[in-house]
């Protein structure tokens, strides 16, 4: 009987060690590749999945991962494990060495965004996936950085990121891999670049500075200059429009006058019709009588000498051709 419970207790434990050997629990976005005698079988999805014990086996990979150590430090550990994470993973390289197109040693931190599509590939296409992931980031970091100035380096990290990118999920497409993101962290120069770097900046501000205020000095001539144009143009157009309004009417004035002259030519002519007196004789007399009464008024002083004209004797007749019109009307 004792015998019996002894082999009847080994039966269930290794019914029980068969049973847990042959039961595999994958969580939500993991997978887990199965072999059977050394060839693979299966790829496991999330759930409760049924495996041969001692047969077939999950194929172990390496895989990386960040720990701290007791100082506090965080450093970078590798460990095997038989499950595949399928979600995005970040691996944040250190800072390495790369030479710029112009011959500058910089210092350069990375960081990238890929994810595993194919559990398979990750697998057996690739020994050590994240260390391949690794150097294959840094050597193309170095040719791509190669390729460009320091000035550009700095001032192109969108253009580097996206080239990093499409190098780096090209290559690593055979090994069921999908770089989604890269970025560069920190771009550090050597500090006798940084110190020439910093005295150029402040030399471009002072350039640009006495631009602007060279522009804002010639703004202001132009306004001014064009705000005297303006005011002469002004100026001289109220003038114009000013002797314009006088010759006007000047000529308007002269206009009357003379339409006045007529008309009373036209009464005198009318008056006289049918006589012998000619109006011209009595316009020309009416002259000579304005005439001397302008001389006289101008000549008041009784000590000066009034000098009559040689042909004062037509004054007289003028007269007398105006005192015969009258008698005539």
């Amino acid at each position: 009987m004792e015998g019996l419970s002894i082999i009847s207790i080994v039966v269930l434990i290794l019914v029980g060690v068969i049973l847990i050997r042959g039961l595999r629990i994958v969580r939500q976005n993991e997978a887990m590749v199965i072999e059977r005698l050394g060839k693979y079988r299966a790829t496991l999805n999330p759930g409760i999945n049924i495996i041969i014990p001692f047969v077939d086996r999950p194929r172990e990979s390496i895989w990386r991962y960040m720990r701290e150590s007791a100082d506090g430090r965080r450093m970078v550990a590798y460990r095997m494990l038989d499950r595949i994470d399928l979600r995005e993973t970040v691996f944040d390289f250190p800072a390495q060495s790369v030479i710029t197109k112009d011959n500058v040693v910089t210092e350069i931190n990375a960081m990238i965004y890929f994810q595993v599509v194919d559990s398979v590939k990750s697998v057996y296409e690739i020994n050590n996936l994240p260390n391949a992931i690794e150097k294959l980031t840094q050597t193309t970091l170095r040719n791509v950085i190669g390729e460009l100035d320091l000035d550009e380096c700095l001032s192109s990290r969108d253009t580097i990121n996206t080239r990093l990118r499409a190098i780096l999920d090209d290559a690593t497409n055979k090994w069921g891999v999908k770089v989604n993101r890269v970025e560069l962290q920190d771009i550090n120069p050597p500090n006798d670049i940084k110190e020439a770097m910093e005295k150029q900046m402040r030399a471009e501000r002072s350039r640009r500075a006495q631009i602007i205020e060279a522009e804002g000095t010639k703004q202001a001539l132009v306004l001014e200059a064009e705000g005297e144009k303006g005011a002469n143009i002004n100026i001289a157009e109220g003038e114009r429009q000013a002797r314009i309004l006088r010759a006007e009417g000047v000529a308007q004035a002269r206009l009357k006058v003379s339409n006045a002259e007529a008309e009373a030519i036209t009464m005198i002519a009318k008056s006289v019709e049918g006589t012998k007196s000619d109006p011209t004789q009595y316009l020309i007399a009416m002259k000579y009588v304005e005439t001397l009464g302008k001389v006289m008024e101008t000549s008041n002083d009784k000590s000066r000498v009034v000098f009559m004209p040689f042909e004062a004797s037509g004054i007289m007749s003028s007269v007398g051709s105006i005192k015969e019109i009258l008698k005539d009307a």
